[in-house]
């Protein structure tokens, strides 16, 4: 079942929240995962705002 909501999915390699902002924006997950990684280099809050997400979006059932 496809989902419209903002949803971690199960398929996730640590969290599922690069896989369900993949899904929802209509991205490749690998994208999206190479995205975060490359960011990470930069100064910013990456890493805070993936825990943000983590404990605030739901797990796909």
């Amino acid at each position: 079942m496809a989902s419209t909501g903002l949803v971690r999915t199960s398929d996730g390699v640590v969290a599922g929240v690069c896989g369900g902002l993949a899904r929802r924006f209509g991205l490749s997950p690998f994208l999206v995962r190479l995205l975060f990684v490359v960011s990470c280099v930069l100064p910013g809050p990456q890493f805070v705002i993936y825990i943000a997400l983590w404990i605030v979006m739901p797990k796909e059932r």
